[in-house]
């Protein structure tokens, strides 16, 4: 059973995202706290695995309240302003979820970090000393990013991927889970800005805070999400789309010309 502390001000969603968490089978509500301050001051007296927290909150907000937490569990943010999604992923938070809260949105969010709290308990790669930028891919010299293949480091391992199998790369924090075809996943300790610096803008591009995606793998793009050759669906953000449309969709579209 993982430990929850909901930390939100307004009274009515705080209790909304506790109803919601009860129905989730591996989770436990040990506290709530009505602002920053009193959520700091819990985790400084017992152990926590997840911390959903709201970011506007009076004496201390939900930003700056992970940014002081020398050893933080994984914070996942819920908030009313997706304007606030950019930091809260450059502080490696897991997850964040605009409100209202649904609760399959919440399940997913929690799939999410036991997915990671496990990965961090058990994979041999994981020290609190070592930072992401110090274990990157292993660059084939300055050729990495335009070769067809790249290697990863598991265990004691150097394991080879290929390019063309690879459909997308998502972000847990300082770790990221790159998926390749056939539905196999690898977890490294390299963050997916890390990752993003390593591979060609060619084929690999950012389409959302938390994902990379391959565009030889990609089917359709719309509003709102990717589809991959897979079937798997990417989410897409606004401004990264733009970009997709300006720099790859648009170069590549069939065009109709007078006679």
């Amino acid at each position: 059973m993982y430990t929850v502390i909901i930390a939100d001000d307004n009274l009515i969603e705080r209790d909304a995202l506790a109803f919601h968490l009860s129905r989730i089978k591996n989770v436990s509500v040990v506290a709530t706290c009505s602002n920053g301050e009193e959520t700091a001051a819990l985790l400084k007296k017992q152990p926590i695995d997840i911390v959903f927290s709201d970011i506007d909150m009076p004496k201390l907000n939900g930003i700056d309240l992970l940014k002081g937490i020398v050893k933080p569990p994984v914070f996942i943010f819920v908030s009313s302003y997706p304007e606030y999604a950019a930091e809260s992923y450059n502080l490696d938070a897991v997850d964040y979820i605009v409100k209202p809260a649904s609760i399959e949105r919440v399940q997913k969010a929690v799939d999410k970090a036991v997915e990671y709290i496990e990965i961090k308990n058990n994979t041999k790669l994981y020290s609190e000393k070592v930072m992401p930028d110090t274990n990157p891919l292993l660059e084939i010299g300055s050729q990495v990013s335009t070769e067809n293949f790249f290697f990863i480091k598991e265990n004691n391992n150097y394991n080879k991927l290929n390019i063309h199998d690879i459909t997308h790369i998502e972000s847990m924090g300082d770790f990221s889970k790159i998926h390749t075809i056939g539905q196999k996943k690898f977890v490294v300790l390299v963050s997916l800005k890390n990752i993003e610096r390593q591979l060609s803008q060619k084929i690999f591009r950012r389409v959302h805070r938390q994902f990379i995606v391959n565009l030889l793998q990609v089917s359709t793009v719309n509003n709102a999400e990717i589809q991959l050759l897979d079937k798997t669906t990417v989410p897409i953000s606004n401004s990264y789309r733009q970009t997709l449309i300006e720099s790859v969709v648009e170069k590549k579209l069939l065009k109709r010309f007078g006679d």
